[in-house]
């Protein structure tokens, strides 16, 4: 497997960037670090026994380093796609910003530092977790899946599924059924979120030769996979309150939002042709994020709550 950059000598390793603080904040993508840092606070939070403030935030801070370093990585490894791509050309190394070199230096310290981190300040488990996940998501997915199979989505999303079982294993020592029921929801929650914008940047994937579902299978196949994705997801997001660590607003939030998300989902599936399919997809791909947060603040919320009233009794 190919560690070169760029795969077309577009990239020259050995440049010399100007690049800002800003630049590199960008190669650690940081919209997607912050969904990965709010999931993980649930986890944190959720995990029986609690932690010390000081140790929690530096697991937060860790794996929100892990989440940067894969983002990294990921950047320098797609330079090449991403030079293509509308939506990413504007990225540090295709605007020349960054120099390819920089960016995979900048990721391979960030990912050891923070796994020694996590494994120093709380335990070698949530550490070993944090490794997996950014090998996964820089070689599994970025180096391997998102090129051959248009079920990169599929099982690349466990790379984004893992950051609340982390976290939970940071506290806890331990996988339990708890943390792998947070990573079920993400791990499922995926493939319906992108494959919705996939659909709208079909184009841009195909410029780039990127095989996602919509450009192998179809995009009729594509919406016919978010619906079963949607109707597998809807009950999956209630079972924190069947497996009471989610309270009753937590059922009726999940309850609500999985139904909407079917609601969605069919009419992304009913609705294929002009301008109203994209708008469709685009509805779903928005209310997707909304739901994830939704579930994840709820489940935060009450916990928040109880530990509140425990404190104060």
């Amino acid at each position: 497997m190919s560690l070169t950059a760029g795969h077309d000598g577009a990239t020259d390793m050995n440049a010399v960037s100007n690049a800002t603080p800003s630049d590199y904040f960008a190669l650690l993508k940081p919209r997607v670090m912050s969904l990965v840092v709010f999931t993980a606070l649930t986890g944190l939070i959720i995990a029986p026994g609690g932690i010390n403030p000081v140790l929690g935030f530096t697991a937060l801070l860790a794996i929100a380093i892990g989440a940067g370093a894969s983002g990294a990585l990921n950047m320098w490894y797609d330079a090449d796609i991403d030079a293509v791509m509308r939506r990413t050309q504007k990225r540090p190394i295709p605007s020349g910003k960054v120099t390819s070199g920089e960016a995979l230096a900048f990721g391979l310290v960030l990912a050891a530092f923070s796994v020694a981190t996590l494994g120093l300040a709380t335990n070698w488990l949530a550490a070993g977790l944090l490794a997996f996940t950014i090998f996964f998501y820089a070689v599994i997915y970025t180096m391997w899946l998102k090129r051959s199979t248009p079920q990169n989505i599929v099982i690349g999303g466990a790379a984004g599924a893992f950051p609340p079982m982390i976290a939970y294993s940071a506290v806890t020592g331990t996988i339990t059924l708890d943390s792998l029921i947070l990573f079920l929801i993400i791990f499922v929650w995926t493939p319906p979120h992108f494959w919705a914008l996939a659909l709208v940047k079909q184009g841009d994937y195909a410029n780039a030769g990127v095989p996602m579902m919509p450009n192998v299978k179809g995009p009729d196949h594509t919406r016919l996979e978010i619906l079963v994705y949607t109707i597998v997801l809807a009950p999956i997001g209630c079972l924190p309150f069947l497996l009471s660590f989610g309270g009753i607003t937590y059922l009726a939030v999940s309850a609500l939002g999985g139904l909407t998300m079917l609601w969605l989902a069919a009419k992304v599936f009913r609705i294929r042709e002009g301008a109203m399919a994209n708008k469709q997809a685009m509805r779903l791909f928005g209310f997707s994020i909304l739901y994830l947060f939704a579930l994840f603040a709820t489940l935060l919320g009450e916990h928040l709550v109880v530990r509140m009233q425990v404190l104060w009794s």
